[in-house]
């Protein structure tokens, strides 16, 4: 069959990755199939922050998608894999705001539409970046629907389920604490604060008992918030403190009293017995105070500095220098009884890492009970699948135990919340509203001969203020619980109660999950009824990292069954995390992160994703090894050289079809491509339940061990023959294990798979695609062929290993007496003894039921026969047993050392599970290396 083969001599995956991904996509590749009668498949990317750039995560995550999306489309499916960007409220106004101040800028100078509209052409600048990265390294989504959740589409989605939630009264606005993040200056929910052991200060304080000389000693890391103190409290079980329940206590550094309580949940073993409550600033503390119907004194703002309700001294100053003055105070007045270095958990924002300050503010919450509970049932009625299982009891605990979701955020750039308030209405309880709306402004405004800060809707009115100019100067607004909110899905002009034109739009904007949890159904189209959304919902499976299983994977659950009562996914795959080949997280402190475009650069995409999925095991975290990586790109070289070997047998290449050759095909041709037909069922079956490494695995032994190492060495003897039907056999086998192979390989290294199957299968046909051949299954088995040749595999392991073991010379040709124990194993060494002979260079080959092992030669059991080598005169003998005494030395002092750790009950109980289980490991391979060292010495000693 001439195709006009060609082969470069060298691989260079700069050549052929931009040049195939730039076909791929001009030629509509990447797009669902039209055919009505294909079934679909489909996947949402999880959307990368507009912000980011390609880390492992995102290398990891994409590399599973597109093994599963091009997978599938040879598989025939009509596949469709949704890219897109998340437009990351804090991320984003952070990164610009850092760029505005490195012109001593600050958004507030800019104004809320101008800071806005500098987001957008930064977007436009560098939101592309992660895109292109995802380019490189061969993610074929259908970039033809990439969306944004910030696009006009997803922004009407947004509004449509915020409006529908609304009206059932599932979204409402609550006064309450809430983790307060005073560098971004917004509300976190509580999975957006990071928790970090630091070492910090328990400092005792003494509170005097009002009237006498006693007082009760608390203690607290947080000093400063000791000023918005309203009890203390005991366990009533407590008899240390049981007379003095009721009683007053003196506020140190303040004018007031407050009460000593009793409640059951203080416990009485911690600290001195004695905890301060501060509602306003501690989680626990505000459901106490809300039992015992405590005040709630808010001393700390928003920008983390301290309150007028702190006191006039401390008012403004910054929370740690409080801390310092207060600790300086108490000492001077004798009420610090001790302070002791304590280590605790400190919460701090995801985005900033400043630490949290619990604060009330009111914001916008979701009931999400009903909602948690559809989402709940989905997973356990098997609609939706965790894959690995073992998330599930993850995943109903904390579904169990959510919370309502706080979903305003105090930024500017994110979907704006679609409601309005009127202050020229009244509150349901008759009030002015103009009352219950408070304005920050920008800067100072001047007004006859007054310089004005803020103040009420209706005293800035009543200063002469338009409310144009109210609305435009305002740096905070806000709008008092009791205020009635006017909820829409278009913009609201006229008051739809009094019909003024004065309405005020709600300054807060979503919470950036809100609108991410729409995401499988509203990238489709919804709320219209799209073809998409009827063909491509649900998704069929979601890939994703465990970080955000609670952050988005629930919620979007929650909200796909609200929305389009069904679930958005039917599986959900968890990879773990990558990690260094330590096992250690990576991080810039530790020097340890790997770029995955530094990677790409230096061994190519193909053995990159190769190398991903090879590390991807059902969880377990991804150990990246640089090391395995370059092997990969040795696989990849291995492949490409097996390719340029093959065509140079085009001339004999006669069919496609090697089964047509019947009994003519020997046993090692029906022995490969019956290992093929194996390796394609391992390889379907395994992608089928996510088992990437398996899968990887078990196409790269195929090729590496069984195809290259075995049956090209094999067969190189008839290859090597005149034209004759028999080589015309092997060259059919080789050409089809080769273009199945490439298909096989296509979902993991599209690039070189596809430039080989061009350049070798591909003829004149220029217009047409590996991607779009058919994956390979179901192809003809040989259990014959198989069990003979896995005797003839054993015959040359057997010599090998002996040759390796006792360091005989790889050219040194021998003599091997094999010793069977059935027919079938007779007659198989005895009719491939030329291919025995070439593979272990052996000069002569005995084999039968009547071979006896001649005194001094080595031995190798395995099934069905005994390998014996004579050894006299192969080696010198005196300087072997030196080697091999050498190497057992040093065995046993690597022993020595390792038994001294596994016998530490220190080291046991305080080493990483994966270092002990190394160590375990190392330790068994080292005692079986020992008894085979023993075992040499004792055969060469015999000599």
């Amino acid at each position: 069959m001439q195709l006009k083969m060609e082969i470069k001599q060298n691989y260079n995956p700069e050549e052929i990755e931009d040049k195939w991904y730039s076909i791929w996509e001009s030629r509509g590749y990447f797009k669902p199939r039209p055919d009505a009668d294909k079934i679909p498949f489909s996947i949402v990317i999880p959307p990368p922050n507009v912000t980011g750039s390609l880390h492992m995560g995102h290398a990891l995550n994409a590399t599973l998608q597109d093994i599963l999306a091009r997978w599938k489309r040879m598989c025939g499916y009509k596949v469709l894999w949704v890219p897109g960007t998340d437009h990351a409220g804090i991320a984003t106004q952070n990164v610009v705001e850092r760029e505005l101040a490195k012109d001593g800028l600050n958004r507030y100078e800019l104004g809320r539409d101008a800071f806005i509209e500098k987001i957008w052409k930064w977007k436009a600048e560098y939101g592309g970046r992660i895109i292109h990265q995802l380019k490189k390294l061969g993610a074929s989504c259908d970039w033809s629907r990439e969306r944004f959740t910030l696009d006009e589409g997803l922004s009407r989605a947004v509004r449509e389920i915020f409006v529908r939630l609304f009206e059932e009264g599932l979204i409402y606005r609550e006064n309450r604490l809430i983790n307060w993040c005073p560098r971004c200056h917004t509300a976190l929910s509580d999975l957006e604060v990071e928790y970090e052991d630091l070492d910090g200060v328990l400092y005792y304080i003494k509170y005097p008992v009002a009237g006498t000389d006693a007082h009760i000693t608390v203690a607290t890391t947080r000093p400063e918030t000791m000023l918005g103190d309203t009890a203390v409290a005991v366990n009533p079980e407590d008899e240390r403190y049981s007379r003095l329940i009721g009683k007053l206590l003196e506020l140190p550094l303040t004018a007031r009293k407050i009460p000593v309580i009793a409640d059951a949940a203080v416990d009485s073993a911690f600290g001195t017995g004695a905890v301060k409550v501060t509602p306003a600033h501690d989680f626990n503390d505000e459901a106490m105070g809300k039992r015992h119907n405590l005040d709630f004194i808010s001393v700390i703002t928003e920008d983390g500095r301290m309150s007028i309700e702190a006191g006039e001294k401390y008012r403004g100053l910054d929370r740690y220098a409080c801390r310092k003055k207060i600790i300086e105070e108490l000492k001077d007045q004798g009420l610090l009884e001790a302070e002791k270095k304590h280590n605790h958990a400190v919460g701090h924002c995801y985005r900033c890492k400043t630490v949290i300050e619990p604060l009330i503010t009111i914001q916008w919450y979701v009931k999400i009970e009903s909602l948690a509970a559809r989402a709940i049932k989905a997973v356990e009625d098997g609609d939706t699948r965790l894959i690995p299982q073992s998330w599930d009891n993850n995943y109903y605990a904390w579904m169990r135990d959510i919370k309502d979701w706080c979903i305003s955020r105090q930024i500017w750039w994110g979907h704006r919340i679609p409601v309005w308030y009127c202050p020229d209405c009244k509150s349901a309880d008759g009030r002015s509203q103009a009352d219950m709306i408070e304005h920050i402004f920008f800067k100072s405004v001047s007004l006859l001969g007054k310089t004005i800060d803020g103040g009420t809707y209706s005293f800035l009115r009543s200063q002469g203020i338009s409310h144009e100019d109210i609305v435009r100067n305002s740096r905070i607004i806000r709008v008092a619980k009791d205020v009635t909110p006017l909820c829409s899905r278009s913009e609201v002009e006229t008051c739809q109660a009094c019909g003024s034109r004065s309405v005020i739009r709600d300054p807060d904007v979503l919470d950036t999950w809100f609108s991410s949890s729409l995401w499988p159904f509203s990238t489709l189209g919804w709320p219209d009824v799209t073809e998409d959304l009827n063909a491509f919902y649900p998704t069929s499976v979601l890939v994703t990292g465990f970080d955000i299983l609670f952050f988005w994977v629930a919620r979007m659950l929650m909200m796909g069954l609200k929305c389009m009562d069904r679930v958005p996914f039917s599986d959900v795959y968890i990879h773990a995390l990558v990690r260094d080949a330590k096992g250690q997280k990576m991080s810039k402190s530790k020097g340890n992160v790997i770029d995955p475009l530094v990677m790409t650069g230096k061994y190519g995409a193909d053995a990159f994703r190769f190398s991903l999925a090879a590390f991807a095991a059902q969880g377990r975290d991804v150990r990246f090894s640089e090391e395995r990586l370059e092997g990969y790109r040795h696989f990849i070289n291995k492949l490409w050289n097996a390719a340029k070997f093959i065509i140079k047998y085009e001339a004999d290449w006669k069919t496609k079809d090697p089964y047509s050759y019947g009994e003519e095909l020997d046993i090692a041709s029906k022995w490969i491509l019956s290992r093929l037909a194996v390796t394609i069922d391992e390889v379907n079956k395994n992608l089928g339940n996510y088992r990437f490494n398996d899968a990887a695995g078990s196409i790269y032994h195929f090729i590496w061990h069984e195809f290259c190492d075995w049956y090209l060495e094999i067969e190189k003897p008839v290859l090597y023959q005149d034209n004759s039907e028999e080589k015309s056999a092997v060259v059919a086998c080789l050409f089809h294990v080769l273009e199945q192979s490439l298909k096989l390989l296509h979902p993991f290294i599209p690039f070189v798979t596809e430039d080989i199957w061009h350049n070798v299968f591909a003829g004149d046909e220029k217009e047409v695609s590996l991607m779009n051949e058919a994956f390979p299954v179901d192809l003809p088995v040989f259990p014959d062929a198989e069990r003979q040749m896995g005797i003839l595999l054993n015959a040359v392991t057997a010599i090998r290993s002996i040759k390796g073991e006792l360091n005989i010379a790889p050219s040194l040709e021998i003599t091997a007496d094999i010793r069977t124990f059935s027919d079938e194993v007779k007659d198989v060494i005895q009719n491939n003894v030329p291919s025995i002979k070439k593979l272990t260079r052996c000069r002569e080959i005995n084999a039968g039921p009547d071979i006896r092992r001649v005194e001094g030669s080595a031995v190798a059991v395995y099934e069905g026969m005994e390998v014996y080598i004579p050894l006299s005169g192969l080696l010198d003998v005196g300087s072997e047993v030196k080697r091999l005494q050498k190497e057992l030395d040093k065995t046993d002092e690597a022993l020595s050392f390792l038994n001294k750790k596994l016998l530490n009950e220190d080291f046991l109980r305080n080493a990483p599970k994966n270092v002990l289980e190394k160590d375990k490991a190392r330790h068994d391979d080292l005692l079986a290396k020992r008894a085979k060292l023993e075992e040499n010495l004792k055969l060469l000693k015999t000599i």
